[in-house]
């Protein structure tokens, strides 16, 4: 007897296929319109591709929380300089490389444009101070996901699985890209109608035409782009210096709740320990490079932490979450997000 969940999906891959506007076989449409939703990696990690570009300014604003609305006027060792373009960040650059002692003082007010495309009004430093502080107490964010540029329009299927309503939008830009993933429920399945193309890290233009060769290049971008790459940070240290807890654990299904409760901390010693409710299960890790990329594993013997026991490749990392990757081949991945605890 067919499942509620599984009768669901094939609802909304016959509505995916009501909605085309081509004349494709039943399997090519599972192929190019894989489903996903809220929470699956690739919407999160479309989500940042879509987010504010806050890196340009980092040199006068500290912060990639947010960026600030152009045009603007700012002195460095009393040497005014005017904010029209991007492109007027270089001479901020040369001014601060000429002088070893360069302060630079912003001339107030000024509007803030935040990674999520909300915007605030700063009157003084001391309100900017202010704000600057609060956000950096927060844990670590994961920020904009930069040098991928999605050429628009681009169409988005999706199928409300509450009220059985399906619809087609099209996305014009990278803030309703962003809007439309901020605004989804956990009730609602989408799936990008491919093939479209993008600008990748090498400037070349793409044909994008599954769900996996997007992640692919997303991933490319991660490793390639100096604006996501932060050389301060280490794998090991940042992997041993803090506890963990799952955040996100797929392998042919959602399985996270199954790890809710546990705390994992990773020994130098390549030890791993996970407790939960008073008892401690300890393990091995390992991990190394293979061809540039950063393989890790975990091995434990009971059958619940045994499931972890996978060739895992670093998806992306910072002082807050380390997310790893196993691909399958097909559109299968598997994933294992961990939050610092």
């Amino acid at each position: 007897m067919l499942s509620k969940k599984y009768f669901q999906f094939l609802t909304l891959i016959s509505l995916f296929l009501l909605f085309s506007c081509q004349s494709e076989t039943a399997e090519q449409v599972y192929n190019n319109q894989a489903t996903i939703t809220k929470f699956s990696p690739l919407t999160t990690e479309l989500k940042r591709v879509a987010m504010v570009n806050t890196a340009d300014d980092n040199i006068i604003d500290q912060s990639s929380y947010f960026t600030i609305k152009l045009p603007y006027t700012i002195a460095v060792n009393y040497v005014s300089i005017v904010i029209n373009s991007i492109s007027d960040y270089q001479k901020v650059h040369n001014v601060i490389n000429a002088n070893a002692n360069a302060v630079v003082k912003i001339n107030f007010p000024i509007t803030l444009t935040f990674y999520d495309y909300t915007e605030k009004v700063v009157e003084n430093q001391m309100e900017f101070d202010l704000l600057l502080s609060n956000w950096n107490s927060k844990p670590d964010l994961l920020f904009k996901i930069n040098c991928i540029t999605i050429n628009y329009p681009i169409k988005i299927n999706s199928y409300n699985s509450a009220n059985q309503i399906a619809s087609s939008i099209q996305i014009t830009s990278n803030q309703s890209l962003f809007n439309f993933i901020k605004n989804l429920n956990e009730s609602q399945f989408i799936a990008l109608s491919y093939p479209f193309t993008i600008v990748d890290t090498d400037k070349n233009v793409k044909s994008i035409g599954n769900n996996s060769q997007f992640e692919n290049e997303i991933k490319y971008a991660i490793d390639n782009c100096t604006k996501n790459s932060n050389p301060l940070l280490d794998f090991i240290d940042t992997l041993t210096k803090y506890s963990w807890k799952i955040s996100y654990s797929y392998h042919e299904k959602d399985n996270t709740l199954l790890y809710s409760g546990y705390v994992f901390v990773f020994k130098k010693d390549q030890s791993v320990s996970a407790s939960k409710s008073g008892i401690t299960t300890m393990g091995q890790w390992t991990t190394r490079i293979d061809n540039g990329n950063r393989e890790f594993k975990i091995s434990f013997s009971p059958d619940l932490l045994h499931q972890l026991d996978e060739d895992w490749k670093l998806f992306e990392f910072n002082n807050s979450q380390l997310r790893f990757r196993k691909v399958e081949g097909g559109y299968d991945n598997h994933y294992l997000y961990l939050d610092k605890n």
